[in-house]
């Protein structure tokens, strides 16, 4: 269930991100429009229901969403696509899930979880620009499937083969959306060639 976005315009922008030279602002800005960019393709498959419409000139027979959107940024560094997304889908409703990564084991921790009411009805969308060891996407999705989720979409940047695997075997139903699946991760556990370390470079930390 892997989709890998190969559009002109996410790669560009993403080659920019990749730039050690790229500053915050930049960062941030390219981040957002390819977070939009992204959102533009997977919503190909958003389920619709008829309906009958006044337009100025009469009735008409249409069709509309048939159900709420829900972004589910994975904090820190997934609040960095959240407004790309909403240009585009500006009703959708937005949880938050709060995970750190131990440095020594790479597994996530819960630290903060909240969501609107709607979730369980809506297509949720799990947003956070790396996929490295899969850990943290894995621990936040199956944390949505406890509050009744069935239809969740994993959308991120930049990817490597071992986080795809664990999404794949973790949550074989998930469709997972990249920008990029790139060639592995390192001893530290960053994605190789990657961008670096998402929130630093979004919130100019480091």
């Amino acid at each position: 269930m892997l989709h890998v976005l190969n559009h002109p315009l996410i790669t560009h922008k993403l080659t920019q991100m990749r730039k050690v030279s790229t500053g915050t602002k930049d960062f941030r800005n390219n981040l957002e429009e390819v977070a939009g960019l992204m959102a533009y393709e997977i919503s190909r498959d958003l389920p619709l229901i008829p309906t009958t419409i006044e337009t100025p000139m009469g009735p008409c027979d249409t069709f509309e969403l048939a159900k709420d959107v829900v972004l589910v940024p994975i904090l820190r560094a997934g609040l960095g696509m959240v407004d790309g997304i909403l240009s585009l889908i500006p009703t959708a409703k937005v949880g938050h899930i709060g995970l750190y990564r131990d440095e020594e084991t790479f597994e996530p921790h819960e630290y903060y979880a909240k969501f609107p009411s709607n979730l369980t009805d809506s297509t949720v969308m799990v947003l956070d620009p790396m996929l490295a060891t899969g850990g943290s996407a894995s621990a936040a999705i199956e944390m949505l499937k406890r509050r009744g989720v069935k239809n969740v979409k994993l959308v991120c940047l930049v990817g490597v083969p071992e986080g795809v695997s664990r999404i794949e075997k973790d949550h074989p139903e998930v469709d997972i959306y990249l920008a990029a699946l790139d060639e592995k991760l390192n001893e530290i556990g960053y994605i190789v060639p990657g961008l670096g370390d998402a929130g630093d470079r979004i919130f100019g930390t480091k």
